[in-house]
């Protein structure tokens, strides 16, 4: 028998130490095994606007696996299916999409759960996450090493954040740039005076409230401002963005 893996990052948040990772938009396996080796804290397998499916989670999972990263997805929508699905391939950690409300909230760390705190189905004997039911007692282990963090990305989910922080369960909330500035009317302007003032509030109240401040921001100067006023996880890039922006750079050097 063997013991179940503990989540390194959920233990970092808790402890308020910054973790700072990317963005995983390819599934190819090599590109996978250059970010897993990269020197990131964490790497986010992203099925909301990537094209991966469970297969493709999987694999990642386990190519990262290798790598002293962890590995986070965020999946397309609140389906507590596609949750489970997820969880028992291995997944730990969780940034759930268009969260607005505190009951969504609650909802989603009971999926996240087996009873009697939530309503995870179990089936350990063939899931990954319990070696296949060779981690000791891995359905009483398992609720304590998820880690939940919901993305406030609308005035809805801004006008319920105070609830959302009380919800038990949530250990921090990210913050969703643009389609939050999009909700408030300044689409594709994420740098707009109006949207910085509501995510330097937002982020303010989850660290008074005892929860792991989170965002995007792939501008260095930003991500540096956002660590230094005590956002504990940062999403300074995506893959794609940086295979994109070199590759665009030096073909710019000789035409």
């Amino acid at each position: 028998m063997s013991d179940i893996r503990p989540n390194k990052l959920k233990r970092a948040l808790a402890e308020g130490r910054a973790q700072v990772g990317c963005w995983l938009g390819s599934s190819d396996p090599y590109t996978t095994e250059i970010m897993g080796g990269a020197g990131f804290d964490w790497l986010l397998i992203d099925t909301e606007h990537a094209p991966h499916d469970i297969g493709a989670v999987l694999r990642m999972a386990q190519i990262l696996a290798a790598y002293p990263v962890e590995a986070l997805v965020r999946p397309v929508d609140h389906d507590p299916g596609a949750i489970k699905r997820l969880l028992d391939v291995g997944i730990q950690s969780l940034v759930v999409p268009w969260v607005e409300t505190a009951e969504q909230a609650r909802t989603l760390v009971k999926a996240m759960r087996y009873p009697p705190e939530g309503f995870r189905g179990l089936g350990s004997a063939v899931a990954r996450a319990a070696h296949w039911g060779r981690v000791d007692n891995y359905a009483q282990k398992a609720n304590n090493e998820m880690c939940l963090l919901v993305q406030i990305e609308t005035k809805k989910g801004l006008d319920n954040l105070d609830e959302i922080l009380r919800v038990e369960g949530v250990d921090g909330i990210f913050i969703g740039p643009s389609d939050l500035s999009a909700s408030l009317g300044h689409v594709g302007n994420a740098a707009h005076p109006e949207v910085q003032s509501a995510i330097d509030d937002a982020l303010k109240r989850a660290r008074a409230a005892g929860k792991a401040p989170a965002i995007f921001a792939t501008d260095p100067m930003a991500a540096k401002r956002y660590l230094l006023n005590g956002a504990l996880f940062v999403a300074i890039g995506a893959d794609l963005v940086l295979l994109s922006n070199a590759a665009h750079a030096l073909a710019r050097q000789f035409k």
